[in-house]
């Protein structure tokens, strides 16, 4: 069947609903991967795969949020309102708070850091792994993307000392006409050539009047989403979707140097998106108010960032009518699509392995079971209801760990400009 692009098929206020749900759920995805690097290869190869990832991804979606938002400066402004876009920096969760001295200098504090108050139980140690070793890369490599000139360096940054600190970090932001350029990572240059880096997304109406169709104007604190139009928040969501996908291939391209083993390989990949599948699930599932019957499930599944987007990933679900007269879902995933020639996530999933649908389905309704179906060319997954109620898997128990399981955002009212230090107002 032919899906049209599902995030179009919501109102404008369920997607300013769901924009920061997918950023959350975007950030919890190291949540539910970084678990198990742990236990196969130790803390230091977790935090070189959470370096090597986030590079490979960063540049890429960040330059494709650009281009489809009309961010066309090279200022810390507009290096700030693509982190206001990013997976890295969901809004509130990582409560990023922004000053601009002049184009080329600000700086941010976290009032907030939700990635800091999951790691600080596990001890200083991880969290030096996670506030110095992977942040100094991987903070470079999102500002490339603005201007390979610009360098975030940090003020004071965790372990906490006083362990009450606050702000948690603080970090300035220069851009220098006589310094180096950064060179583009690798993995990045190879991940822009990927059918995910570019992969034709819906376009924004530039004539919509009901709302912002860009982001030209000013930077603001606390982007509301519910000031855009329709096909701005549309295009938005299917870039946050790919933003997880682009995530998890570079996640994959860095497991696969630290062992020669591919069923080792796949087995953590699969573990990754099973976590975060269920507890993505769960939250679009609340956010929009949704219950566990079939149809519900179909438009959990058509909204979810792990199987989608849709033009990337082909994934399709609908209402079928089972032989007892009752409703089941039905989900094909193409074996030809961009996300499974690119061997993204759909790629592991199979008709032995359909643990990350299960965690999905189960999030919605713990009575769905999926079970595969032969089908020529596809993946063919009916999801019918059982008899039992099934338990939540261990890999999204771990995922749970992460206080942005359960996080709840709060209205922060209208979008107020960021006025630069030193210019007059009124």
């Amino acid at each position: 069947m032919t899906q049209a692009a599902p995030y179009a098929g919501l109102s404008q206020e369920q997607l300013a609903t769901l924009v920061p749900e997918l950023l959350l759920t975007g950030q919890l995805i190291d949540r539910s991967g970084m678990a198990h690097l742990i236990g196969a290869f130790g803390r230091d190869i977790m935090g070189q795969v959470a370096i090597e990832e986030w590079m490979a991804a960063s540049p890429v979606y960040t330059h494709r949020m650009r281009t489809a938002l009309g961010i066309d400066g090279d200022g810390v402004e507009d290096m700030f309102k693509c982190l206001q876009l990013d997976i890295g920096a969901p809004p509130q969760f990582m409560d990023f708070r922004y000053e601009i001295e002049d184009e080329y200098h600000g700086s941010f504090v976290l009032n907030h850091c939700g990635a800091l108050l999951d790691v600080e139980p596990m001890g200083d140690d991880y969290v030096t792994t996670m506030c110095h070793t992977i942040e100094d890369p991987t903070f470079d490599a999102t500002a490339i993307a603005t201007n390979r000139r610009a360098r975030i360096r940090p003020i004071h940054r965790p372990p906490r000392a006083p362990a009450d600190r606050h702000p948690h970090c603080a970090w300035t932001v220069t851009i220098e006409p006589d310094r180096d350029e950064l060179p583009l990572p690798d993995d990045a240059a190879r991940m822009f050539m990927t059918r995910a880096g570019t992969v034709a997304l819906s376009p924004i109406d530039a004539a919509a009047a009901d709302g912002w169709v860009d982001y030209r104007g000013p930077l603001v604190e606390d982007l509301q989403f519910r000031e855009w139009s329709h096909t701005a928040l549309t295009r938005v969501a299917e870039e946050v979707a790919l933003q997880h996908q682009l995530l998890a291939l570079g996640f994959l391209w860095s497991v696969r140097r630290q062992t020669d083993d591919p069923e080792q390989v796949l087995d953590v990949y699969r573990k990754q998106l099973s976590g975060i599948a269920g507890i993505a699930a769960e939250r679009i599932r609340n956010a929009l108010g949704l219950s566990s019957e079939a149809a519900d499930l179909v438009q959990v599944l058509r909204l979810h960032p792990c199987f989608g987007p849709v033009q990337y990933t082909g994934v399709t679900a609908e209402v079928v009518e089972n032989a007892y007269g009752t409703d089941d879902v039905l989900v094909t995933i193409p074996a030809d699509s961009p996300a499974a020639i690119d061997g993204g996530w759909v790629s592991v999933l199979d008709a032995d392995h359909l643990e990350p649908l299960q965690a999905a389905a189960t999030a919605v309704g713990d009575r769905w079971v999926a079970s595969a179906e032969a089908h020529e060319g596809a993946l063919r997954v009916r999801i019918a209801l059982g008899e039992k109620s099934l338990r939540e898997s261990g890999e999204v128990a771990i995922a749970r760990f992460s206080k942005g399981a359960s996080w709840e955002f709060e209205n922060r009212g209208r979008s107020i400009p960021i006025t630069p230090v030193g210019m007059k107002v009124g």
